[in-house]
């Protein structure tokens, strides 16, 4: 079987079908046994006689799809579990589930995402799902095709950074080569001696995020939009002050690509880290790594044509 016909698929509760991660590239599943070693003095010998004490699983499906990033966000910080199965698929989209003998299902909360706009690549996204109940053999599940999506530059979707925790940003960081927002919910353990079974049983208990970017420290390109940019400068000042500012991701058009379109996340930040690389014979970069500072909010946009 090719990895193409072996794909992940979440219930969609409107169309009462499973329906598969959009323009996907590449699915992990791990189911992980948890063991405790049960030999005694009345075992002859020196070999261990493990025996399972939890089990435990997770699915990682990376795609190229990021219409759907808003809503991805706000199942994350509002906690909304997700029904999903594995299965082999088949058909000319390979969006049909064929209910394998393998295939399985349960409830999981998305536990982790990383969103990359990068310039000049196809923007990405990387999820990771964390069971929260048994998992189930599925049989024949009812699935719905999902639209055929569309590329997204990473040069056309941006950072844009305040310079205080009270104004909204309105400036793109200039000369950005990259951009990175990591998603992580901290899981914990629920089960208790009432739980029945094996299965260990997770819920989220803590949320926190972060923003990397690279960017060069100074660009030869003629800037000829009257959208500012922050510099080095502004971000070492900024560092400095150790304060939050306010930030936002947003589409961007137009000359330079810097005119704001729609938000797709915003929220505060520190700046934690800078890194200045300057080797010889190379163009100087740096990175500025950036941290959440309380919760993030995900504006409606409901004009926005891509959201699904």
């Amino acid at each position: 079987m090719k990895g193409q016909n072996l794909r992940i698929l979440t219930y969609d509760s409107t169309a009462s079908k499973y329906k598969c991660v959009g323009m996907a590239t590449n699915c992990v599943i791990t189911l992980t046994g948890n063991s405790d070693d049960a030999s005694t003095k009345d075992d002859v010998g020196l070999a261990s006689k493990p025996e399972i004490t939890s089990k435990g699983w997770s699915v990682q499906v990376d795609s190229l799809n990021v219409a759907d990033v808003p809503d991805m966000l706000t199942a994350i910080k509002s906690m909304t579990p997700f029904t999903l199965i594995w299965d082999e698929t088949a058909t000319t989209d390979n969006q049909t589930a064929q209910g394998n003998s393998f295939a399985r299902g349960g409830t999981a909360y998305l536990s982790d995402g990383t969103f990359q706009f990068n310039d000049r690549e196809n923007s990405s996204k990387s999820l990771t799902f964390t069971g929260s109940s048994a998992l189930s053999a599925v049989s024949s599940p009812s699935t719905a095709t999902v639209a055929a999506g569309s590329y997204t530059k990473g040069q056309f979707v941006r950072l844009f950074l305040g310079s205080d925790n009270n104004t909204t940003p309105a400036k793109v960081i200039g000369g950005a080569k990259t951009l990175s927002l990591h998603i992580s919910m901290t899981m914990e353990s629920v089960t208790t001696k009432d739980t029945t079974g094996d299965w260990d049983i997770q819920e989220p208990t803590a949320l926190s995020y972060d923003i990397s970017t690279n960017a060069l420290v100074s660009s030869g390109e003629s800037i000829t939009s009257s959208v500012d940019g922050q510099t080095l400068a502004n971000l070492e000042t900024i560092y400095e002050s150790s304060s939050p500012v306010k930030w936002q991701i947003a589409k961007v058009s137009s000359t330079n690509n810097r005119t704001k379109g729609d938000v797709l996340v915003e929220g505060s930040c520190i700046v934690t880290q800078l890194t200045i690389n300057a080797q010889n014979r190379t163009t100087a970069t740096y990175d500025a790594q950036l941290t959440g500072y309380g919760v993030y909010s995900v504006p409606s946009n409901e004009d926005d044509p891509e959201r699904p």
